[in-house]
């Protein structure tokens, strides 16, 4: 090992040893420092603590945050109103005041859609290109809002034509039945796209369905499509719905909900209905566990942020990505909860959305 190399070492221990004496220096951290706890298991044990929201954030991104927060701690934000939980409804308006964009209410390949097309007409580049949105909702709910709030962006500002379908969700309906409907749709749009033509992107629900549907055209021997985008969501489950840090840290930050208890030896984890009876762990239900499904996907651009449940699940998909050879981006969000990007007023927003666009139109053909 060079000298320089031993000298950037001991100035990162340095660093750390000075920041802990500092931390340590203050009477309150000291106090709390005496009350931390940790197993052998390595499970930590925390006093009460503050956490202010980041001061990376935009001022609307803020102001967001606190009112996002207050409704859920309140227990009014999840709340369904006409079909879309309370805290969206407000985005709702706001997203159909701001795109331009022409919905249309038909059927795609016998599954009920909406096809949003912009009101000053595709660009020229994407007049071969075509997108599936598969809107989010815990797969039983959520359509037609969530697919207004993903795709009346992209579709206006992308200028570009956008397919959501109405798939079958719980608790009426069992899994794969939203895998099949996806899978109907692509197919459909294959008589007139090229496979590599055709991208599929989707939110919480629908960011899972999306590798879902990936592995189930693999099974059906479908040609992949040009490219997917996988948001708010990993492609795995754990203790409680993703698993992972984010449970306790996204659920606690994001949605001011205290994380369910780690399970005990022996314990099931819970299932949303939809998944009653799935193989939790099989290829056509969480991907992120099977390397030999993962390497046959086609270009993945991920997407979460630091206070969403679903992060560590996102995370580690990228990382089995990367590791079976599929190129993956992963983008990640500082100090937003959970399916942020449905506010379409905060800069954040907006920033998804451009980096969206920009990678479905350098990855899908024309």
């Amino acid at each position: 090992m060079s000298s320089r190399s031993v000298d950037h070492r001991v100035q990162l221990t340095s660093f750390f040893i000075a920041g802990a004496a500092l931390l340590a220096g203050v009477p309150a951290i000291a106090q709390q420092q005496q009350q931390l706890r940790v197993d052998e298991a390595g499970t930590v044990y925390t006093p009460p603590l503050a956490v202010p929201v980041s001061p990376y954030l935009s001022p609307e991104a803020k102001a967001f945050l606190a009112e996002h927060l207050q409704a859920f701690v309140k227990g009014i934000g999840a709340i369904d109103d006409q079909g879309v939980p309370r805290w969206m409804k407000t985005y709702l308006a706001s997203a159909n005041a701001q795109f331009a964009v022409d919905k249309q209410d038909t059927t795609v390949g016998g599954v009920h859609s909406f096809v949003y097309t912009p009101h000053s007409g595709v660009a020229p580049r994407n007049r071969g290109r075509v997108l599936i949105n598969l809107h989010g909702g815990g797969f039983g709910g959520c359509f037609p809002g969530c697919s207004d709030l993903e795709s009346l962006p992209i579709a206006a500002l992308g200028a570009i034509k956008v397919v959501s379908p109405d798939y079958r969700q719980g608790p009426k309906h069992r899994f794969p039945a939203a895998s099949e409907d996806a899978a109907a749709v692509y197919r459909e749009l294959l008589k007139t796209h090229r496979p590599d033509q055709i991208g599929v992107y989707g939110c919480s629900a629908g960011g899972m369905l999306a590798g879902q549907f990936l592995a189930w055209i693999q099974k059906e021997g479908l040609p992949r499509p040009g490219a997917v985008g996988i948001y708010c969501s990993g492609l795995s489950f754990g203790d409680a719905v993703y698993g992972g840090d984010g449970s306790y840290v996204g659920f606690l930050l994001g949605d001011a909900a205290m994380p369910m208890p780690p399970l005990k030896p022996g314990q099931t984890p819970p299932v949303l209905p939809y998944f009653e009876g799935a193989d939790m762990k099989g290829p056509l239900a969480a991907p992120a566990w099977h390397p030999d499904v993962l390497a046959k996907f086609p270009p993945i651009m991920v997407a979460t942020s630091s206070r969403a449940f679903d992060y560590s699940s996102a995370m580690f998909l990228h990382r089995q990505l990367v590791n079976a050879g599929v190129h993956a981006q992963l983008h990640m969000w500082e100090g937003l909860p959970h399916g942020f990007i449905y506010n379409p007023d905060m800069p954040e927003s907006r920033d998804f959305y451009r980096t969206v666009i920009r990678f479905f139109d350098e990855n899908l053909g024309r």
